[in-house]
């Protein structure tokens, strides 16, 4: 090999693992953002479960339009 195919070689896998460390900073930021809405569907559910509970009459009644 040359030299210009060994630097064009060595620029490639700069930018390949510039691009690497990129993607994973994005999927460590998506991880921790999945588990935030994880933990607030479960609160939401917990809540929608007390209020049921607390008032199981609402549960099976419909608005007066239907």
């Amino acid at each position: 090999m040359d030299r210009e195919a060994v630097i064009d070689l060595e620029m490639k896998l700069a930018f390949q693992e510039d691009l690497l460390q990129k993607l994973d900073d994005a999927l460590v930021a998506q991880q921790h953002q999945i588990k935030v809405l994880e933990d607030q569907v479960r609160v939401l559910s917990q809540q929608i479960q007390r209020l049921s509970e607390a008032h199981p009459e609402a549960k099976d009644e419909r608005p007066p339009h239907y």
